[in-house]
């Protein structure tokens, strides 16, 4: 299956370093060649770079080496392909508008025979059970919670709710975020990290390369890498339980739409 990549942290922060070892996975240290994309958010303004060649060798990824962007939120996806054919239209993440904002969804898993009605409010563009299980997401969330965006803690357990129901199907492991912060959902693998000070030195698992936080960061700078399979040694990884919904902003795991900082980092 895919591999999934996110980052929430209190100020815009790039990924180069962390990303510099997820992109190896796709073709090279590991068997995801079959696409990948890149998303971010600009305030509130939603970007996304897709590219259906392995990560490994793709110019999108020699793109952000050249010139890194920053943001307070970031989801990262590489495919392995299970349904859908080797397409841009299949590539994660995809993107919807709901209660007057853009939505990013990737998504590591296979949902097999699922059952979820759309109603035609979101249509998928490709094939994928991802994007049709991202449609239905964002169709009941407005059908359940209304024309505007509920309570914070309506909204994640009209989440936790949807959760249980689509990983009836399958594996449901998936990023999902509007800006304001960053949903993780872990079915089967999902291992998050928190960067903050005392800040580590630490070295990627897929590359050659180490680098100290400490000299990168300021003493206030937080935040929180999520990936499917660890990134690097030197810090300490925490796995998801199975069935686990999580909400981040600001850096830390919290309550949803927490009001951010806004400065720069590096990750």
């Amino acid at each position: 299956m895919c591999q999934l990549l996110g980052m929430n942290c209190n100020k815009p922060a790039s990924l180069e370093f962390s990303l510099e070892g997820f992109v190896r996975r796709g073709g090279q240290t590991d068997e995801h060649r079959d696409g990948w994309g890149f998303a971010w958010f600009d305030d509130d303004d939603c970007r996304v770079l897709r590219d259906d060649r392995p990560s490994c060798s793709s110019p999108l990824a020699e793109q952000l080496r050249r010139a890194p962007v920053k943001s307070r939120n970031l989801i990262v996806h590489i495919r392995k392909a299970t349904q859908g054919a080797v397409d841009l239209s299949n590539c994660h993440p995809f993107s919807r508008k709901l209660w007057g904002r853009n939505w990013v969804f990737a998504h590591n898993g296979d949902l097999k025979n699922h059952a979820l009605a759309l109603d035609g409010s979101y249509t998928p563009a490709g094939t994928t059970d991802s994007e049709h299980a991202f449609c239905y997401v964002m169709q009941e969330l407005r059908r359940r919670c209304g024309p505007a965006r509920p309570a914070p803690a309506a909204l994640l357990a009209t989440m936790a709710d949807l959760c249980e129901e689509i990983a009836c199907f399958g594996p449901f492991n998936f990023l999902l975020s509007d800006g304001s912060g960053l949903f993780a959902h872990c079915s089967t693998q999902l291992h998050h990290v928190r960067r903050a000070y005392p800040f580590r030195s630490v070295r990627l698992v897929d590359h050659d390369l180490s680098v100290d936080f400490a000299r990168r960061n300021q003493i206030d700078d937080r935040m929180t890498v999520i990936a499917t399979k660890p990134l690097t040694t030197g810090e300490e990884w925490v796995a998801f339980a199975p069935g686990e919904l999580k909400y981040f902003c600001d850096g830390t795991e919290t309550q949803p739409y927490a009001a951010p900082a806004r400065h720069a980092l590096t990750a």
